[in-house]
């Protein structure tokens, strides 16, 4: 093959030639000669060696750059590339701090929507209006005694300072500390107490701007009349509570033995649903009108098993609290500041405690030898016999002893009464007029 019909192979376009490619042969001019070159140089002398070639990756072929201004240009881009990159991150940078300074300024001036301040003024049938009556005259009660110490609420009855308050709250105390809604705090002596009611009363001197409660009327208390309670419960003095009167009339008895009638106290209840719980006691029920209409005295707590017994019963409200009627409050109140005791309205019969029938049966033996229905006594006078079965007070069917004697002190000593006793089978009315004894 003639050296005119020789083509050299392309180079591939990664690899590095030995040698510069005839340009003109692929129809690429000439360089031109130097204008500038020296004189005195030999014709066909070799010029000097071109500058590194660059690869052209599409036609496989090396290109001659001669230009150096080119690769100036191209390195002042990258300048200017990187100076803008680094600009644009630096106002990103001081951007965000400003933002976060921006925002710290605008938290602490920061608001949020809120309702204007208004009216504490509240109705004085509302429970808010009532608490507002009735707190400037509840105080709490500390005592201190041989058995102890505990907590109970009590009401102010008058400007005398007499204040009245549990049995339960005072019995065995040597010290009573009251202390009123303000704070104030000062001592109490004893004045008279009451188990069967189980009712006290204490009184303090010295103290000035006393807020007596004013006391209203239980025989006008309905079922479903909304009420208000106001005590010390575990010593979180002024609590106050709301609920309605659940029942009226509710048998109960609570505290000591049932072998020691004495001990016990016997209340015709008003039952309600406002919780109650320890240190409670002693502090006053409250109707629409602020008005006292009874006194806070028991409570009935979930039992913990199966049996039902009083000890494995846990304290604590569950919608069963008990109150005095304010009616015999009263009447026991004026007899213990009076005299320091109070009487109990009877019909001087011994009563068989131990009879599980219904009604309550009179004994067939009375105590140490005694006639079980004296007759010089208000049951012998009215004609109640040994035996007899009394089934009714004045109409309301009574289950059990402890039922009638809560019904009989519900009234007064001298009250008249009728008896529905059962006597031989046959049903008969007697009527009675109640007596009295000294309390306890």
């Amino acid at each position: 093959m003639s050296d005119s019909q020789h083509t050299d192979p392309a180079p591939l376009w990664w690899s590095r030639p030995d040698g510069l490619a005839d340009a003109r042969r692929d129809g690429v001019p000439a360089p031109r000669p130097q204008a500038d070159a020296e004189p005195g140089a030999k014709a066909g002398a070799q010029d000097p060696p071109p500058s590194e070639p660059r690869y052209d990756p599409w036609g496989a072929r090396p290109l001659h750059v001669v230009d150096t201004g080119r690769a100036a240009r191209g390195v002042r881009m990258w300048q200017v590339v990187a100076l803008s990159v680094g600009t644009a991150l630096l106002a990103g940078g001081i951007g965000g701090y400003l933002g976060v300074l921006a925002e710290r300024r605008s938290s602490t001036s920061l608001e949020l929507p809120q309702a204007a301040p208004g009216s504490t003024d509240r109705a004085p049938e509302s429970v808010a209006g009532i608490a507002a009556t009735a707190l400037p005259g509840v105080v709490t009660l500390h005592v201190s005694g041989g058995e102890g110490s505990g907590t109970g609420t009590g009401f102010v009855l008058d400007q005398q300072g007499h204040i009245l308050t549990n049995n339960h709250v005072v019995a065995g105390a040597k010290e009573i500390a009251v202390t009123f809604s303000t704070g104030e705090s000062v001592t109490a002596k004893l004045v008279g107490r009451d188990s069967g009611y189980d009712l006290a009363v204490v009184k303090v001197t010295g103290v000035r701007g006393l807020r007596p409660l004013t006391l209203g009327n239980s025989q006008n208390v309905k079922v479903g009349d909304p009420v208000v309670a106001i005590g010390a419960p575990f010593d979180l003095s002024n609590t106050v509570t709301a609920g309605i009167i659940s029942a009226t009339g509710r048998p109960i008895t609570a505290g000591g033995d049932k072998g020691d009638a004495s001990d016990i106290s016997y209340v015709d209840a008003l039952q309600t649903d406002a919780p109650i719980n320890p240190g409670n006691s002693g502090g006053p029920l409250l109707d629409a009108k602020a008005h006292v209409i009874g006194i806070n005295s028991a409570i009935r707590g979930a039992d913990k098993g199966g049996d039902g017994e009083d000890g494995d019963r846990q304290s604590g409200s569950i919608g069963l609290g008990f109150a005095i009627p304010v009616n015999q409050g009263k009447r026991v109140a004026e007899e213990l500041i009076r005299t320091g005791r109070a009487t109990h309205p009877v019909i001087g019969v011994t009563l068989d405690m131990q009879y599980t029938g219904d009604g309550a049966r009179v004994a067939a033996k009375g105590e140490d030898g005694k006639p079980p229905v004296p007759g010089d006594g208000p049951g012998g006078r009215a004609g109640i016999k040994p035996g007899d079965v009394i089934t009714k007070v004045d109409g309301e069917r009574v289950h059990g002893g402890d039922e009638l004697i809560i019904k009989i002190r519900a009234h007064r000593p001298g009250d008249a009464l009728t008896l529905t006793v059962l006597r031989e089978g046959r049903e008969r009315t007697l009527d009675v007029v109640l007596g009295s004894a000294n309390g306890s």
